[in-house]
């Protein structure tokens, strides 16, 4: 597939847009309905610009605090009710943030006089049931608890996880590799007929393919930028873009050579990570993101501050990651 035109200044036609955590739950707040329903609705006046500039937006978010939440209630309330399993409280969230955003963004655009649906989906997306990830938890997901707790958790459910530190005990849960989004040819139809679609919150509910054809829940995380990824590629989208709290990728991030990349063809970006120079837990996986939609389609992504969503679309902020030979072009 060859790259798409050079955008000069104009949106791409489809976008699929990944939403960073602290676009529904504000780093230092408590979490309550009330503070988490105002961030989604800073964000989606971003979104909104997007929408009603022209861009055929498909909309993915994070869910980390609020999956950890849960995971603390089944723990708080393990002897009152039966605990939940980790693939229901994925699409518990799905539900719960879904429902936020419709409304916000809902509001958002009857404000501009733009009339578009806005269609949540939860969202299933296949993993492979051997897939090396199952062999090293390795993503922390709810509260710290005391060696006490974590010791009688796993004395309930052995086939847990929970690693120490200086904070305290924490679980693990594995994050195998995003495979196929299930509910593609929905999104499709969605997206085709003009609406504004919301799909694979928190990375998708992660699921497997039994022996008899049959699909099962698994208690993991899908990382939630390459579910955007995989999606993107799936939907032949024009653009990636995953905003978040910073206004692009740095090198030595908050050290004293710190850089920030502007434009990067997909050869330095990445020789950049493979010197290690990307958390794990932070920018590593959106670098990863957007490093196989450009790979994948030769097309372009960006990774950008939330509140210049429109500008990182059209190549005007944010980090842009081209394919080899595209720097310049479209700039």
């Amino acid at each position: 597939m060859g790259p798409a035109p050079p955008m000069n200044g104009a949106l791409p036609g489809c976008v699929v847009v990944a939403l960073g955590g602290n676009a529904i739950a504000p780093r230092g707040t408590a979490g309550t309905a009330e503070q988490q329903h105002s961030q989604i609705a800073k964000a989606m006046a971003s979104v909104a610009r997007l929408v009603a500039d022209g861009g055929r937006v498909v909309l993915t978010h994070g869910n980390g605090p609020q999956v950890g939440n849960l995971l603390t209630k089944n723990l708080l309330a393990r002897d009152v009710v039966p605990p939940m399993p980790l693939h229901w409280c994925v699409a518990q969230t799905q539900g719960t943030i879904a429902y936020a955003m419709v409304n916000a963004l809902e509001a958002e655009l009857a404000a501009r006089g733009v009339s578009r649906l806005v269609i949540p989906l939860v969202s299933r997306v296949l993993v492979r049931g051997d897939d090396p990830a199952w062999l090293r938890p390795n993503k922390p997901i709810g509260r710290y608890v005391s060696e006490a707790e974590a010791a009688d958790m796993r004395a309930r459910f052995p086939d847990q996880s929970w690693n120490p530190s200086p904070a305290g005990w924490r679980r693990v849960v594995p994050s195998p590799e995003p495979i196929e989004s299930l509910d593609l040819p929905a999104i499709r139809a969605l997206l085709d007929s003009g609406a504004v679609v919301i799909a694979n919150g928190g990375g998708g509910i992660p699921v497997v393919r039994g022996p008899d054809g049959e699909l099962q829940g698994v208690e993991a995380v899908v990382d939630k930028d390459l579910s955007a990824a995989r999606l993107a590629i799936e939907l032949d989208a024009d653009h990636l873009a995953i905003l978040t709290d910073v206004p692009g990728v740095a090198v030595d991030y908050g050290g004293p050579n710190e850089r920030w990349l502007d434009a990067v063809d997909t050869g330095e970006l990445r020789h950049i990570q493979d010197q290690g120079t990307f958390g794990e837990g932070s920018m590593g996986p959106k670098v990863e993101a957007v490093l196989r939609f450009v790979e994948a389609t030769g097309r372009e992504a960006t990774i950008g501050a939330l509140e210049r969503a429109t500008d990182a679309l059209r190549g005007q902020h944010g980090t842009r990651v081209v394919a080899p030979g595209r720097l310049g072009v479209g700039s």
